[in-house]
């Protein structure tokens, strides 16, 4: 969903201001204005600024969470997830800002899977921001690491900051390009 819709807070919620990274309390009955609705949250504006809204509060917004069966984490028949499914399934994680997820927009440097004993299969992915001063990299990181973790046979996953080498718009994929324009 990309078009602007405002509706009215059915509840207090927490949001995360964009891009300080910072927590805050938006009350009931306040009006927002969904400006995005990519990988389960919201982007909405306020008259005091911009927030991300989680995915599970999509009910104070009068939004129902999208169920998402891509993963299983049950079922013995299934093979675990290798590096392939860790990337496509991070295609569900978008910057608030920027409508184009992390992996179109090049922030993802390495996805790697090792069988550590007594910790079963970890995930390790290395993650870049477009910015360094950028607040919301804590939040886009808990978002991989959220979505890496609902894949069959992840047992634990371990996302690190990285900053070399620098991120730019030569790392955005031809789709990312089309999206933002660019192309």
């Amino acid at each position: 969903m990309n078009a602007h819709e405002e509706v009215v807070l059915t509840r207090d919620v927490n949001a995360t201001l964009i891009p300080h990274g910072e927590d805050f309390s938006l009350g009931k009955g306040e009006k927002v204005t969904i400006t995005h609705h990519l990988g389960g949250n919201f982007t909405v504006m306020t008259l005091q600024g911009m927030y991300r809204i989680g995915a599970k509060d999509a009910d104070a917004l009068g939004k129902s969470i999208m169920a998402d069966n891509s993963s299983n984490k049950q079922g013995s028949l299934i093979e675990p997830a290798d590096t392939n499914e860790v990337r496509e399934s991070l295609k569900s994680v978008f910057d608030p800002e920027i409508p184009v997820n992390v992996v179109d927009l090049g922030l993802i440097y390495r996805i790697e899977i090792e069988e550590i004993q007594g910790r079963g299969r970890i995930a390790f992915v290395d993650l870049t921001l477009t910015a360094p001063g950028c607040g919301m990299g804590p939040v886009i990181a808990e978002d991989v690491k959220g979505k890496v973790l609902e894949l069959h046979g992840i047992d634990d996953a371990e996302v690190e900051i990285v900053w070399e080498p620098p991120w730019s718009q030569d790392l955005i994929s031809e789709e990312g390009k089309m999206e933002l324009g660019l192309i």
